[in-house]
């Protein structure tokens, strides 16, 4: 993909049986009114769709909210789509009810960044624009 002109195109998801997006909504949002395009999947989304919708969107990003305790399945298997798809330039951050001790292993799998309850707003915001688009080596 390389560095693209116009706003930061971020696919906002919510991955599995998890019912609640609060959440995702708020990130959505905060991500939108700092001039982001911002597509929001929606409830109950397979990784499979995930993927998809971020290729057919042209996203730079993907963000995972997850509270349903099968982060570390769910994390994994959009990695694994993306290369499958050749679309390992699409970032991959997210948060949730993730434990510390599962943080590390998940960024070692490719997960770009985990934020964990009590981040705010801008940190995410802030973060997204200083890590989605870089040229390799910035």
């Amino acid at each position: 993909m390389g560095v693209a002109a116009g706003p930061i195109r971020v696919v906002v998801a919510k991955p599995g049986l998890d019912g609640h997006d609060r959440g995702a909504k708020v990130i959505a949002r905060a991500l939108r009114d700092a001039g982001m395009e911002v597509i929001y999947t929606g409830l109950h989304q397979t990784p499979e769709q995930i993927v998809d919708t971020a290729i057919q969107e042209d996203a730079d990003a993907i963000g995972l909210s997850i509270l349903s305790g099968a982060h570390n399945t769910l994390f994994a298997a959009v990695i694994d789509l993306l290369k499958q798809r050749d679309a390992e330039d699409i970032l991959v951050f997210g948060g949730g009810i993730i434990p510390e001790a599962d943080i590390a292993p998940l960024k070692e799998k490719g997960v770009a960044e985990i934020f964990t309850p009590g981040a705010t707003t801008a940190s995410i915001v802030d973060w997204v624009r200083a890590n989605v688009r870089q040229p390799a080596g910035a």
